[in-house]
């Protein structure tokens, strides 16, 4: 009988399921996000389901072998338990694991060896996997305590610029007009309105409009992105500790959440800065986290 892994990386933003039959990756799916909330993994458990099915449909399956799913939010053993428990009643597979985001990352970008990933999505955090398979974390302690360098922490920084400029407290910015286009608002009060309401997702959902802000030269982007540069790779230094005091040894490091694909302007600035770390070794690639969850889906046996 074939063996039937579903992995999942569940964010604030997004949920993505990757399905893969006998080791090959088969089809993928994408859903809104999911992170976990303390009681609320009944909400988190439903976008999952839906995404799940989704990936599953297009691989002409019903239900899987193992379902490996990381989510953010999902770092203590009450939330996890939690989440499995919700969603065991769906039905989608014969074994379900619930792990951290950042292990699947962890998966993605290094397999079982060692290594960090520097993760800003909605929020930012960064994990170490040591010599001896322990596991250590940087930052995570989400928007009120911490975050930084995160979407989150990138537009709030935003908006309390637009506001500064609003009073003439502090220079004129582009970002005025951006993120009025990226919320829909008409006039400052509206801006106002719109905050006053938003979630943390929706606040860190106007990190692109900081990034084009900054790519068009304006001076109050770029500090806000030189920040948030500084403080991830603040995360990163913060878990060299970890790996002895030989400076012979090489760590390497990658990039994961949506402020830091591709080539974007944060990743590059993060880069410039970890370059001055001659013991880290900069993964260029990028990392996919619906492989991490099969990758870990694929070690774990029959129960």
């Amino acid at each position: 009988m074939s063996r039937i892994t579903i992995g999942v990386d569940v964010g604030g933003t997004k949920t993505a399921a990757a399905v893969a039959i006998d080791g090959k990756e088969v089809s993928r799916a994408e859903g809104v996000g999911g992170a976990v909330r303390p009681g609320r993994a009944l909400a988190s458990a439903t976008v999952i389901a839906e995404t799940v099915r989704r990936a599953l449909a297009s691989a002409g399956k019903l239900r899987g072998t193992i379902l490996m799913v990381g989510a953010s939010g999902a770092g203590r053993p009450e939330e996890r338990e939690e989440l499995r428990s919700a969603l065991r009643s769906e039905e989608l597979a014969d074994q379900i694991h619930i792990t951290g985001d950042i292990e699947i990352a962890l998966a993605a970008a290094f397999g079982n060896d060692p290594g960090i990933v520097v993760t800003s999505g909605t929020g930012s955090v960064a994990v170490a996997r040591d010599s001896f398979g322990r596991l250590h974390r940087a930052g995570g302690y989400g928007w009120q305590m911490g975050d930084e360098g995160s979407g989150y922490a990138v537009s709030r920084a935003g908006l309390g610029a637009v506001g500064r400029a609003a009073d003439g407290r502090s220079p004129k910015t582009v970002l005025s007009k951006l993120l009025l286009e990226a919320t829909h608002s008409e006039t400052m009060d509206q801006l106002i309105r719109w905050a006053a309401k938003a979630s943390p997702a929706e606040v860190a959902s106007l990190a692109p409009s900081i990034m084009i802000g900054a790519a068009e030269g304006d001076t109050v982007a770029q500090g806000i992105l030189d920040y948030a540069a500084r403080e991830l790779a603040q995360l990163a230094l913060q878990l060299l500790q970890h790996f002895g005091v030989d400076e012979r040894t090489q760590v390497g490091v990658a990039t994961n959440g949506g402020l830091l694909k591709g080539q974007s302007a944060l990743r590059r600035m993060l880069f410039q800065r970890l370059h001055d770390e001659p013991r880290f070794r900069l993964i260029e690639d990028p990392i996919d986290p619906p492989r991490g969850a099969l990758f870990l889906a694929n070690t774990v046996g029959p129960t």
